[in-house]
């Protein structure tokens, strides 16, 4: 069965946060003699997205660096630009980190236990998606045969069994379409239609639905699918059975932000039908995987761009070892510099970008550097580069061009053993409960290999902010409520809203699940709030015209983010860094 995936493009940095759990909750933990865990709430590139708003002067460059190449912008997009310019042997290149290094691959600690602040996991690379196995080998993920039909994988990074399971009607269930007797046949007809779809091929000879989409069909008798939603499509066809919707919603509300009835019908069906990938040592739709996600893939590439480029070295020409501080990890790193580009315009035969960063912590007083290259990578959101990048140069209109993007919450419990399982399938990587709010979690120390369970784990908990998830329709409210939300609506709530609002929503599932026994067991929270987590492709995606003129765009300003494609998916993410960059290596 195919697999859910995530968002794989957006910016953000840490700002703590801390409230109670709640009377409830206090006083039973109390009874027990245990200490209430005080959640940390991080929210992502708020405040210097909310500084990139609305300041008007930054200070003056105390500084300039001069380089060939500059990268604007470190998460999967960008380093993949980076990482094929440094196998070019281009070392005079700078990557600007941007207010989080990795994005919505970013991943945090407990302690020696790693979790997921983002994305948790790749499916095996498609045919297609020769740039990712590219990546892979290189990395060591994929130990032989990288363009064969069925690579040989790295056993620790593909998911172990059990990989996933449903809480529905009380108990655990292998999988994620729900059991059901009266709906069983059209599970099994939708599931050979999509099986039908992945081997589909257009009148150009292209897969209707390859991923990344770049090399999908444009047939305009399969494209007009876009002009729909997933669940017209649904019902037209004959799929009427509520488990059916429910996965339908559960699946687009998972990789896109918002449900079948707001989604693409297009976009619905790619999700199902665009992976095919295999494995020499691992069954059909296997996914990877580390304890802290997609970060795995992040510190292993960075690593590799270190090895390749020399680490620590300055660039030949370039900028040494800098002006304007230290790598954000204390290293001497001189590809990476601190802050986020507020202004890139192009200046004689070049490229000028006003960088700004905060070395006191934002909030203080910020410093500012310029950047001078002759080529510039812009691997940022697209609301983002609508503030920095004069776009409408490129032919894209912010104001009729930008398309929808989800928050999202990514919340991540310390836990000290484990608590009870209800009957059925055991404990599970992904765990996901039938009709939540929530999108169920997954457990961080599910890949390590032990004869016994550790003494802690953490369990990482997804939950997308759109309608099904009751965020209240206006600001004021300080407590979730029934009542639909816009997506910016959301965003003004996630500003103010109190860290004892955002964790009932975290701990959603996992109160459905364990009940208060879930307590005895948590002893730290960290929520992270992300605004605009993923790209929703709503119908006309495919069509947005200000999207393929970014996509075109060949100067001395490049375009490199998964905003590009409209899906929020770590292989269109790396296909566009990776076309920035042989781009300009020629």
């Amino acid at each position: 069965m195919d697999r859910r995936r995530f968002l794989i493009a957006a910016a953000g940095t840490a700002l703590a946060g801390c409230d109670r759990l709640g009377d409830e909750a206090g006083r039973f933990l109390a009874g027990l003699g245990l200490r209430e865990p005080v959640p940390v709430v991080l929210r992502p590139g708020m405040a210097e997205g909310h500084a990139l708003r609305d300041v008007r002067q930054w200070p003056e460059p105390d500084g300039e660096l001069r380089c060939e190449v500059a990268i604007l912008g470190s998460g999967v997009a960008g380093l993949s630009a980076a990482w094929q310019l440094a196998r070019a042997g281009l070392r005079d290149v700078v990557m600007v980190d941007g207010p989080e290094f990795g994005g919505n691959a970013a991943g945090g600690q407990f302690g020696d236990i790693a979790y997921p602040r983002g994305a948790h996991y790749l499916p095996l690379p498609s045919a297609e998606s020769t740039h990712v196995r590219e990546m892979l080998a290189d990395i060591g993920v994929i130990e032989r045969d990288p363009f064969d039909a069925r690579p040989r994988f790295d056993e620790r990074v593909v998911v172990h069994a059990p990989e996933e399971r449903l809480f529905f009607d009380g108990r655990w269930q292998g999988g994620l379409l729900p059991d059901s007797d009266a709906s069983h046949d059209q599970h099994q007809r939708f599931l050979a239609r999509m099986d039908a779809l992945r081997h589909a091929t257009g009148s150009d000879g292209r897969k209707v639905f390859a991923i990344p989409l770049a090399l999908a069909s444009r047939d305009p008798a399969w494209t007009a699918l876009d002009r729909q939603t997933f669940r017209q499509w649904l019902v037209a066809e004959g799929f009427t059975a509520p488990t059916l919707h429910w996965y339908a919603d559960y699946c687009c509300r998972d990789d896109y932000g918002a449900g079948a009835d707001v989604v693409s019908a297009w976009a619905g069906l790619h999700y199902f039908a665009s992976r095919g990938g295999h494995a020499r040592n691992a069954a059909d739709g296997a996914v990877l995987t580390w304890p802290d996600g997609l970060h795995g893939i992040v510190t292993r590439l960075s690593a590799r761009i270190d090895a390749l480029r020399g680490a620590g070295r300055g660039a030949d020409g370039g900028p040494g070892s800098g002006t304007v501080g230290d790598a954000p990890d204390g290293t001497a790193r001189s590809w990476r510099r601190p802050g986020l580009a507020v202004r890139v315009d192009e200046a004689g035969d070049g490229v000028s970008v006003r960088c700004v960063y905060w070395p006191d912590g934002v909030g203080r007083p910020p410093k500012s550097y310029r950047l001078r290259a002759r080529r510039v990578i812009c691997a940022m959101p697209l609301h983002v580069a609508a503030r920095v990048v004069p776009l409408a140069a490129f032919g894209f209109d912010p104001a009729t061009h930008l398309r929808p993007h989800a928050p999202w919450l990514v919340s991540s419990f310390h836990l000290r053993g484990f608590p009870a399982e209800a009957a059925g399938v055991p404990l599970a990587w992904d765990n996901v409960v039938h009709g939540s709010r929530g999108l169920g979690y997954v457990v961080a120390t599910h890949q390590w290999i032990r004869q016994a369970r550790p003494a802690e784990t953490a369990f990482t908990a997804y939950c997308p902010l759109d309608a099904a998830s009751g965020v209240p329709a206006t600001s004021s409210s300080s407590s979730p409520s029934t009542s639909p939300a816009s997506p910016d609506a959301v965003r003004r709530w996630l500003a103010d809203a109190a860290p004892a609002a955002l964790l009932d929503l975290a701990v959603t599932d996992l109160r459905e699940v364990y009940g208060r026994d879930f307590w005895r067991h948590a002893d730290a929270v960290e929520i992270t709030a992300r605004g605009h987590a993923m790209a929703t492709p709503v119908p006309g995606f495919l069509t947005n015209p200000g999207a393929a003129a970014l996509r075109q765009a060949d100067g001395r300003i490049q375009f490199a983010h998964a905003d590009l494609s409209g899906l929020s998916v770590f292989e269109e993410a790396a296909w566009w860094g990776t076309r920035a960059a042989l781009r300009i290596i020629g």
